[in-house]
């Protein structure tokens, strides 16, 4: 038993360290005195000086945030009437049409929307991102959602359609103060998403759009410089408080305990 568990721990601190040291090694070059990411020179905040004078990735920071705000509010209030709808009325096709987007591959409903797009004659641009994102965002707000209304007492709200009270006040009053929190967290799930995004993105952009990680990729196909370590360490802080934000609001659809 003892010699089970120790390659059990062994295994699982060897998965655990091949995903996170290379996170690591990019917070801590990130502070590297060096323009060469060969060894370790000294401590410097410099490149994060030069990071928020780089006007390009300002630009590009910019058109994320403002992608991934449309995006998560649409998606939020979307991904809820598809949450509640699923709940409510058991429909077959439903959850077919809401989870497909999570189970298609990314380059190919990136494909698929930028084929979309070009028969309509859709320019391509910031419309066309966020259009995209709110597409696959959908989903992984109803599943939060939904999950949250499995936990709900339904009998709050007869008891409030006996009252008096019509189906949207019941909603109103009722049902979305008590999902409030999945919804919430539905939100900067979708949020998260949408300003990590690159396949999607990167087919739906267009030639005069840029986005943060397709400014990230277009500085390192020359090389890793540290400014990109940089930018890297405060999209993963970024990434970080969302999830860590929306385990605490909705633990039940987030955490496996």
């Amino acid at each position: 038993m003892l010699r089970r568990s120790f390659w059990l721990v062994a295994a699982a601190v060897f998965g655990y360290a091949f995903l996170y040291v290379p996170l690591l090694i990019v917070v801590v070059y990130s502070f590297n005195d060096s323009r060469l990411n060969a060894e370790w020179v000294g401590f410097t905040l410099d490149w994060y000086r030069a990071l928020f004078a780089h006007d390009e990735m300002l630009v590009a920071a910019g058109n994320s945030l403002l992608i991934g705000i449309v995006a998560s509010l649409v998606s939020t209030v979307l991904g809820t009437m598809a949450g509640v709808a699923m709940h409510r009325y058991r429909l077959r096709l439903l959850p077919i049409l809401v989870f497909a987007p999570i189970a298609i591959p990314e380059i190919l409903m990136g494909v698929s929307l930028l084929i979309f797009f070009v028969m309509l004659n859709f320019t391509l641009g910031l419309l066309s991102v966020a259009l995209a994102h709110i597409a696959f965002c959908i989903g992984f707000v109803a599943i939060v959602v939904r999950s949250r209304l499995a936990g709900m007492d339904e009998a709050l709200t007869e008891a409030a359609r006996d009252c008096g009270a019509s189906p949207w006040q019941a909603f109103r009053y009722i049902t979305l103060p008590l999902i409030m929190p999945g919804v919430i967290a539905g939100a900067l799930m979708a949020f998260t998403l949408s300003i990590d995004d690159f396949v999607i993105t990167f087919f739906t952009a267009g030639a005069s759009t840029t986005t943060l990680p397709l400014q990230i990729y277009s500085m390192i196909k020359i090389a890793v410089t540290p400014e990109v370590n940089a930018v890297s360490t405060l999209l993963m802080l970024l990434t970080l408080v969302l999830i860590i934000v929306a385990t605490k609001l909705s633990p039940s659809v987030l955490r496996s305990d």
